[in-house]
């Protein structure tokens, strides 16, 4: 995964500090990090083809609260869907991170 930021700096320190991310400086300050267990899913497009990056936990309000914090501005409320309560927040970048509590089995 690579995140393309207006402000990588300030991406990489919110990473590494706000989330707690581990990494390892691959020089210069180029720090890259080593993602939670991922599961990919695959949905089909109306539009154009695009990529959505979205991080699950085990208890959405617990985690959301744990963030707030921390200082994440959250960009969505909570809303429940058939497969988990989702939401998401903001990385100081501009980017957006989807976060959700899964009801779908897990891989």
């Amino acid at each position: 995964m690579v995140i393309h930021s207006a402000d990588a700096e300030a991406d990489r320190v919110f990473l590494r500090d706000v989330l707690g991310w581990a990494h390892i400086d691959a020089g210069h300050g180029w720090l890259i990090f080593k993602a939670p267990p991922t599961e990919v899913a695959v949905h089909p497009a109306d539009g154009a083809p695009s990529l959505e990056l979205m991080l699950m936990c085990d208890d959405l309000d617990r985690t959301v609260a744990e963030l707030v914090d921390r200082g994440v501005e959250f960009t969505r409320p909570v809303q429940d869907a058939r497969w988990g309560r989702v939401t998401a927040f903001r990385l100081p970048g501009g980017g957006e991170i989807g976060l959700y509590e899964p009801r779908h089995p897990r891989a």
